[in-house]
């Protein structure tokens, strides 16, 4: 049971992320023994369709991202006391997710399309498990709030 009272995040994790919408490279640092504060960098990914004079096109980008969250690891000790796993900050967390999106896109983009720097804050519930020595699964669910640096919120040039 004393070994209970102990549990406490990872002194320092880092790796390599994917997702549906992205490729990640992020770092967790231990503040306390519940708190974690992750950074991470990487590429958000984009898919749209563009309609001009009569003929549809179908573009994938890749933006930049910059990503700060700190995590509360909030039931690291029940999961010991049961015997889960916790190496590896495996555990379930609520978080605030701050990204910033870099005012660059790397894709082809058609001349009158606009991307607009933007930063996001979400609070955020997720549970993270491990697979093995080398791999885990996250997933999470939060809503937010966003924020373009542009006056207007325009993503279209007007070309005429």
């Amino acid at each position: 049971m004393s070994s209970a009272q102990n549990t406490s995040v990872e002194k320092s994790i880092y790796g390599i992320q994917t997702g549906l919408l992205g490729v990640w490279a992020h770092n967790e640092l231990k503040l306390t023994n519940a708190i974690a504060l992750r950074s991470e960098i990487g590429f958000d990914a984009g898919a749209f369709s563009e309609s001009f004079n009569e003929d549809t096109e179908f573009l994938f980008v890749l933006i930049p991202a910059l990503t700060i969250e700190p995590r509360w690891y909030y039931n690291l000790n029940k999961r010991e006391s049961k015997s889960y796993r916790t190496d590896g900050n495996s555990g379930n967390f609520i978080a605030i997710k701050t990204t910033y999106h870099i005012d660059m896109v790397i894709g082809s983009v058609p001349n009158h399309l606009n991307f607009i720097s933007d930063i996001s804050i979400v609070p955020t519930w997720g549970i993270r498990r491990n697979l093995g020595q080398h791999f885990n699964y996250e997933a999470g669910l939060g809503i937010g709030y966003g924020h373009l640096f542009e006056e207007e919120n325009v993503y279209v040039k007007n070309t005429n």
